[in-house]
């Protein structure tokens, strides 16, 4: 899949993870796409609640060796 702006959460425990997508999230235009990869195993509840709550689309979430990547696209 193909993404406009990475962020490497790894090693990071909640709310973290949640809190850099956001302000990674900013930095982008409405469309653009943030692949994040987070160990945390609060991410998987997380991250889908956070994209719920502020309107952006969870495009694809992938588990990976190192733990899993989510693909939100901004709203």
């Amino acid at each position: 899949m193909t993404y406009d702006a990475d962020l490497d959460a790894k090693g990071l425990l909640c709310p973290l993870p949640v809190l850099k997508a956001r302000k990674r999230l900013q930095a982008l235009t409405s469309g653009q796409v943030l692949r994040v990869l987070a160990d945390d195993p609060a991410a998987v509840i997380d991250v889908p609640h956070f994209c719920n709550e502020a309107g952006h689309e969870l495009v694809s979430t992938q588990d990976v060796t190192d733990g899993q990547l989510y693909f939100i696209k901004k709203a």
